[in-house]
């Protein structure tokens, strides 16, 4: 119940962000969500940072997720080179305080492309004219893998994915997961049309949440590699945000790019 309950609450508050908020309020909210994440991270792979240095790098990790506001995708680029000049610059300025600037430098610039870009790429599919739409979409290829995944895990599930880096990740869940997320994709798409192919867009799902699982064997890494089991305690029985958002981060862009080049219609 510890972890149903956070559970259905977020699902609750997603559809009711989508279909009767604003995209700038959308925006508002992935920045909020974008700091939150950002914290996390640095507390787990630059722990020594003091207090004043972490909340500066949020700031400039922050800057491509800021520049996307309008939905303007020509100023993500810019947003993240200012946001590394800034990094670069505290790095700069804390030598010989930060126990160690080259950690510091990689981890805070892999954070402005890992977190903030990443989520900006959400803000920008919210701003498309069907952008609540597409967003259903993929948040039902993430939910349907991460749930399908569980439970023909539990009940198949002997061959370890990648053991070394998430133990309890099964070939079975990973094969279950796949099926209930594109089942999960067709329901969503007959529920609310997105007047994309669908036959090419079952074949994206299927890139998709293979993606997705990549994006949550990343976060695994990252926590494996610091010696952490979660990134956060923020949602309770479900960790921190970086937790529930893993998979969003990787399979959100290549989706943005799948509809703007319009190789799903």
């Amino acid at each position: 119940m510890s972890r149903v309950i956070p559970g259905i609450l977020m699902a609750l508050c997603w559809f009711l962000l989508l279909f009767l908020g604003s995209p700038v309020l959308f925006w508002i909210a992935a920045v909020c969500c974008g700091a939150l994440a950002l914290h996390e991270f640095f507390r787990m792979v630059c722990p020594s940072l003091d207090g004043r240095r972490i909340y500066a790098s949020i700031c400039a990790c922050l800057l491509p997720l800021l520049m996307v506001a309008q939905g303007r995708a020509d100023l993500l680029m810019p947003g993240l080179m200012a946001g590394l000049l800034l990094v670069i610059g505290i790095a700069l300025q804390g030598y010989g305080k930060i126990e160690d600037a080259w950690r510091y430098l990689s981890c805070a610039g892999f954070a402005g492309l890992y977190i903030s870009a990443a989520l900006a790429h959400l803000v920008l599919m919210r701003f498309l004219p069907q952008g609540p739409t597409f967003l259903a979409l993929l948040i039902a290829m993430i939910a349907g893998s991460d749930t399908g995944a569980y439970y023909a895990g539990r009940a198949f599930g002997r061959r370890r994915l990648f053991p070394s880096i998430s133990p309890k990740k099964t070939v079975a869940g990973g094969i279950g997961g796949v099926f209930a997320g594109l089942v999960a994709v067709a329901l969503v798409n007959w529920l609310t049309p997105s007047h994309c192919d669908p036959l090419r867009l079952i074949l994206a799902a299927a890139v998709l949440i293979v993606i997705g699982i990549a994006g949550d064997l990343t976060e695994s890494l990252i926590k494996r590699s610091v010696g952490v089991k979660d990134s956060g305690s923020v949602l309770s029985a479900h960790g921190g945000l970086m937790d529930r958002i893993d998979s969003l981060l990787l399979a959100g862009p290549v989706f943005f790019y799948l509809l703007h080049f319009g190789l799903l219609s």
